[in-house]
């Protein structure tokens, strides 16, 4: 009873929203007035007489007279001199032609994308993107030029996402150029691209990419779904689209994954997964994201499967000594030091004879100060914050140690702590990590390793309640997929991976061939018989 009570008022739910959608879309726009100086007029006050608005009056003779609006910095500038521009004003109409707006449309504009506008609304969206209007006086509806351009940034290597051996570009701040970069690594005519306006003042272009055929149409229309749900006023940063959409609001952990590089995109085009690409920022969302993604790199696919096993490995023991190191020293020295080997416990007590604080207050201490030397350095400019925070480390906790606030221990075990952290792939899950380390740390001080011991129960519980667009989190693992775990912790080869992960794709799960498996000469009597016939016919 109360399971269909909860399911009548989702679809009512559902149907509200739905409901509310289809009011705001019949909403009648304003008609474009006919005559050519109204619409010059309506636009300058509109857009407040701006001075990058630039209206560019031109004669077509005849007594007829165009206008053609664009927004300087954003538009090509080059493009409408030489295609609109010029083109408009090199024709002559004569008495007999067909109406000056068609000819326009049809024969004079030299440029590819055009299109025919007939209300206000949608002029304005089209000359904020970047496109040019073209005014024809006597005509109720313009034209749309796509013209966008100005200076953007140039393609360079991602800062976030390092890698020794791999491509070098990243994703810029310019959607088109992004979506261009996915589609140079994946040519084939099944990578869909659907676009939408999001945010009723910025009206940001947000665009969803997958594999038609290999996405599972069930994901990729809940995530279509959520994005058209959005109703706010701006959209600035991914990091806004993926707040508004992601499973679970109340988790440190992060169920959408973000990414610069488009090498990392197309993979996970190719497993089943969608791309959402937000102009203006070089990050683009993946969805759905599970937990082991997060500790996988790029370039782990591009090198041999045991050293990017050995890796996964290496990176797992890194997330758990960045969350339960200081909460393991703390267990042992406050209530187990029986576990501590006997020469080493003296050592300790010697260091911590003249601290006075307990070891809970002593960790706290070194980790919020390493905490504010680390966002100090990311806010300083990029010349001197690396310095800040590497001098401000060595001189804070030398002297912490000789005014006898911390020990040498706790130091060593707080600068182990942040290097695990700063080693970890993926910055989201490495955020996750420096904030439940504290709440190990308390854990451990109130009842030692069964409390670190409990803190990890909690953590898995937490993490097999995640979903991520109705996949589990902690995908293949729980729920456990046998097929799927070539490539999680352990990487097997590429031609051993025959199939795409099961949760998140469609029927096409194949990928590699049968028979890909490397089969070399089993001997070398091949090659020496070679080489020994050709000694034998030099001599």
């Amino acid at each position: 009873m109360t399971m269909s009570l909860f399911s009548l008022s989702k679809k009512m739910k559902k149907l509200k929203i739905q409901k509310k959608q289809a009011e705001h879309n019949e909403q009648p726009s304003k008609a474009i007035h006919s005559s050519i100086q109204d619409q010059i007029n309506y636009i300058k006050e509109k857009t407040g007489n701006s001075i990058d608005v630039v209206i560019r009056k031109l004669q077509l003779g005849d007594g007829k007279s165009a206008a053609v609006v664009f927004v300087e910095g954003i538009a090509d500038s080059k493009a409408i001199n030489d295609f609109l521009i010029e083109s408009i004003m090199k024709h002559r109409p004569n008495h007999n032609s067909r109406p000056i707006f068609e000819i326009l449309f049809e024969e004079v504009v030299a440029l590819g994308d055009v299109k025919e506008i007939t209300d206000w609304d949608n002029l304005y969206l089209s000359l904020m993107s970047g496109e040019s209007i073209i005014l024809v006086d006597g005509a109720k509806k313009a034209l749309s030029a796509s013209t966008r351009g100005g200076e953007q940034r140039s393609i360079q290597e991602p800062g976030s996402q390092v890698t020794v051996r791999g491509p070098r570009d990243g994703f810029t701040e310019s959607i088109r150029t992004n979506t261009a970069l996915i589609r140079r690594r994946i040519q084939n005519p099944n990578l869909w691209l659907e676009n939408m306006k999001i945010g009723s003042v910025t009206k940001t272009d947000v665009s969803i990419m997958y594999i038609k055929g290999i996405a599972k149409d069930e994901i990729v229309e809940e995530v279509r779904n959520r994005l058209q749900r959005i109703e706010i006023d701006s959209i600035l940063e991914s990091g806004y689209i993926e707040q508004l959409i992601e499973d679970q609001a109340f988790t440190t952990f992060p169920t959408l994954y973000h990414t610069e590089r488009p090498d990392m995109v197309a993979g996970n085009l190719l497993e089943g997964r969608v791309a959402i690409i937000v102009n203006g920022t070089p990050f683009v969302l993946i969805a759905p994201a599970v937990f082991i993604q997060f500790f996988q790199s790029v370039e782990d696919y591009y090198g041999r499967a045991d050293i990017a096993t050995a890796l996964r490995f290496l990176r797992i023991l890194i997330f758990f000594i960045s969350i339960i190191a200081p909460a393991a020293y703390i267990a042992a020295t406050t209530f187990h030091q029986e576990m501590i080997p006997t020469q080493l416990l003296v050592a300790i007590a010697a260091q911590r004879e003249a601290v006075p604080f307990p070891a809970l207050f002593e960790a706290l201490i070194m980790e919020v100060a390493f905490e504010i030397l680390r966002e100090a350095g990311v806010r300083m400019p990029r010349a001197v914050g690396s310095a800040i925070s590497i001098v401000g480390a060595l001189v804070i906790g030398q002297a912490a140690v000789q005014a006898g606030i911390v020990s040498p221990a706790m130091v060593i075990i707080v600068a182990i702590t942040a290097i695990a952290n700063f080693a970890t792939p993926a910055f989201a899950v490495a955020i996750s990590a420096r904030l439940i380390r504290f709440g190990f740390m308390f854990a451990a001080a109130t009842f030692g390793f069964y409390g670190i011991i409990l803190g990890v129960i909690i953590l898995a519980v937490h993490l097999c309640s995640l979903r991520s667009f109705g996949v589990p989190y902690l995908t293949p693992m729980a729920p456990l997929i046998l097929a799927n775990l070539g490539d999680t912790i352990v990487r097997l080869p590429m031609w051993a991976q025959k199939k795409r992960p099961k949760l998140f794709t469609s029927d096409n799960e194949q990928r590699v061939g049968d028979n890909q498996k490397p089969q070399p000469p089993e001997g070398r009597g091949m090659v020496n018989s070679v080489i020994e016939k050709g000694d034998r016919d030099e001599q």
